[in-house]
C-alpha cells in the first residue's frame, strides 16, 4: 500500500469522524426543541426526556396561533423578505457590475467611499433622524428601502463580474446590445450562484430582523412574525412571573410556548436552504476566490 494513500484515507477517516460529531452536536439540540415544543405541559415539568416526548400535545403552537394578528404578521414578514431580498440583491448586482469595471469614471473614489460603510456607520439616533426625515416611520418601505444596499454584497457581486470574459460582453456589443442588455441579459444569468448565496444571507436577515420594528414601527398592523412572536414570548415570561409560587405546570407551559415560537420562526428558513445549496456553495466559492 502506498503510504501517501494511507494518509489520505486517516484524512479522511477522521474528517468523517469530526463532521459526524459536529452534526450530532448541531442536531440533538434542534430535535430536542423540536419535541420539546410538541410535549405537554405535565412533561416538560417532569423532564429527563430528549429523543421522543411522554405526552404529545400541540397545546403550545394553539396558544401561539390563538392570536389572531399572527396571519397578518406572517404575510408581512413574506412580503418584506420576498420584496427585500428581490430588490437586495438587483440593487447591489447593479452597483457591483458598475464598480467591475475600470473605466468608470470615479471608480476608486467610489469603492473606497463603500470601503468605509463596512467599519462605521452613523449610529442608531442619526440614522433614526434619516429614517424620520425620509418619511419612512410606520410605512412598509422601512424594511426595504434601508436594506437596499450592503457594500459586503457588492464586493461579492464586483468579484463574480469580474470573472466572466471581456469577450462576451465585446460580443454582445459588436450585436449593438446596450449596457443594460448585457447587464439583464448575460451577467444576471450567469451569476446566479453570487446572487442566490446573497439572496439567502440577506433573507435569513430580513426573516430574523425584528430589531428595525422596535426603532421604527408603532404600528402593529405592520408587526412581521418575529416581533409579534417577541410579544407572545414577554408576555408568557410577564404571566410566569405573576405565578410565581404557583404551579410549576404554568412556568413549564411558558417554556413550551417559548421552545414553539422558535421552531415557528425558524422552520420556514431553514427550509429554503435544501433548494439553494447548490447555488451557495459555488457562489461562495467563486465570491471567496480573487486571483
Amino acid at each position: 500500500m502506498v503510504a501517501g494513500d494511507l494518509d489520505g484515507r486517516i484524512f479522511d477517516a477522521v474528517n468523517k469522524v469530526l463532521l459526524g460529531v459536529f452534526m450530532v452536536i448541531i442536531l440533538v439540540p434542534l430535535w430536542n426543541v423540536i419535541i420539546s415544543s410538541s410535549s405537554s405541559g405535565r412533561a416538560l415539568a417532569e423532564g429527563g426526556f430528549i429523543f421522543w416526548p411522554k405526552e404529545f400535545s400541540l397545546e403550545n403552537y394553539r396558544a401561539v396561533f390563538n392570536d389572531s394578528s399572527i396571519g397578518q404578521s406572517f404575510l408581512v414578514s413574506v412580503a418584506k423578505t420576498f420584496i427585500g431580498v428581490i430588490t437586495h440583491v438587483f440593487f447591489c448586482a447593479m452597483i457591483g457590475y458598475g464598480l467591475s469595471k475600470q473605466y468608470i469614471r470615479g471608480r476608486k473614489l467610489y469603492v473606497a467611499m463603500g470601503v468605509i460603510t463596512m467599519f462605521f456607520s452613523g449610529g442608531m439616533i442619526p440614522t433614526y433622524l434619516l429614517i424620520k426625515s425620509l418619511g419612512l416611520l410606520n410605512t412598509f418601505w422601512v424594511y426595504i428601502i434601508p436594506a437596499l444596499f450592503s457594500y459586503y454584497d457588492v464586493v461579492i457581486l464586483m468579484n463574480f463580474f469580474r470573472n466572466v470574459p471581456d469577450s462576451l460582453e465585446e460580443s454582445a456589443k459588436i450585436d449593438g446590445a446596450g449596457d443594460w442588455h448585457i447587464f439583464l441579459k448575460i451577467f444576471i444569468p450567469l451569476s446566479m450562484p453570487a446572487m442566490a448565496t446573497i439572496a439567502l444571507f440577506n433573507g435569513v436577515g430580513q426573516w430574523n430582523d425584528f430589531m428595525t420594528t422596535k426603532l421604527y414601527v408603532t404600528n402593529q398592523a405592520l408587526y412581521p412574525l418575529q416581533m409579534k412572536l417577541y410579544e407572545i414570548i414577554v408576555q408568557s415570561q410577564t404571566q410566569s412571573m405573576q405565578n410565581i409560587g404557583g404551579s410549576v405546570v404554568i412556568e413549564t407551559t411558558t417554556k413550551g410556548v417559548q421552545l414553539a415560537t422558535i421552531v415557528i420562526t425558524t422552520l420556514p428558513i431553514v427550509a429554503m436552504y435544501p433548494l439553494l445549496q447548490r447555488y451557495f456553495i459555488s457562489g461562495m466559492m467563486v465570491g471567496a476566490v480573487k486571483e
